[in-house]
C-alpha cells in the first residue's frame, strides 16, 4: 500500500509540472519597435546560450531604447544597437564568445551578431539579414572562417525590415551607409503572448 501511494503522488506530481511548464519549452520571442514600423523575432537559446542571454540583458535593461539601424546595405544585410541618432557610440557590456558553431545560416530573415574581426567580440549590435549570406556562414575554427552567430529569426514583419534595407544611405564621418532618413530603434521588448 505504500508503494502504491507513492507512485500515486510521484504520478500526480509528474502531471502537475507537465502542466504548469509546456510553455518553458517555447523559445522567446521579441518585438523590435521602430519608426519605420515593427518586427518580430524568435531566440534560439538552446542553439545561442550565451548570445541570447546577452541579448535579452539588453532587451530587459531598456539599453535598445531610442538606439538606430546606422548600417543598411540593400541586399545585404540592417545592422543596428550600439549608435545613438548622433552616432555616438553607446558604451555595451564585455564582448562575448562567438557561438556561431551553432549549426544556423545567415539566411534572409536571420538575426545574428554584429562584430569586429576579433571572432569573440560581438556586445549589443546586431544584424537582419536581406538575403543568403553564406560568406558569413560558420567554415572552421579559423578566425577568418568562423563567421557571424545567428541566434534568431524575423517571424512577421519581414516587411518592414526589407523596407528599411532600402533605405537611402550616405556617409557620416568615418561610417558608410546610414540611412539619409534615420531609422529609430523606439524599444525592444519580451512578447508575453505567442503569436
Amino acid at each position: 500500500m505504500p508503494q502504491l501511494r507513492f507512485i500515486l503522488l510521484a504520478a500526480f506530481l509528474a502531471s502537475s509540472l507537465c502542466l504548469s511548464t509546456p510553455l518553458l519549452a517555447a523559445n522567446p520571442l521579441v518585438t523590435v519597435e521602430t519608426n519605420r514600423g515593427d518586427f518580430v523575432v524568435e531566440l534560439y537559446p538552446e542553439k545561442a546560450p550565451k548570445t541570447v542571454a546577452n541579448f535579452m540583458q539588453y532587451v530587459d535593461s531598456g539599453y535598445y531604447k531610442e538606439t538606430i539601424f546606422h548600417r543598411v546595405i540593400n541586399r545585404f544585410m540592417i545592422q543596428g544597437g550600439g549608435f545613438n541618432a548622433d552616432m555616438t557610440e553607446k558604451i555595451s557590456l564585455a564582448p562575448i564568445v562567438n557561438e556561431a558553431a551553432n549549426g544556423l545560416k545567415n539566411e534572409p530573415g536571420t538575426l545574428a551578431m554584429a562584430r569586429t574581426s576579433d571572432p569573440d567580440s560581438a556586445t549589443s549590435q546586431f544584424f537582419i539579414n536581406l538575403e543568403n549570406n553564406v560568406p558569413l556562414n560558420y567554415q572552421g575554427n579559423d578566425p577568418e572562417l568562423i563567421g557571424y552567430c545567428v541566434f534568431g529569426r524575423v517571424l512577421k514583419g519581414m516587411d518592414v525590415v526589407r523596407d528599411i534595407g532600402a533605405s537611402p544611405t550616405m556617409n557620416v564621418g568615418p561610417y558608410y551607409d546610414v540611412p539619409k532618413s534615420t531609422v529609430r530603434i523606439l524599444a525592444i521588448k519580451r512578447n508575453s503572448k505567442p503569436l
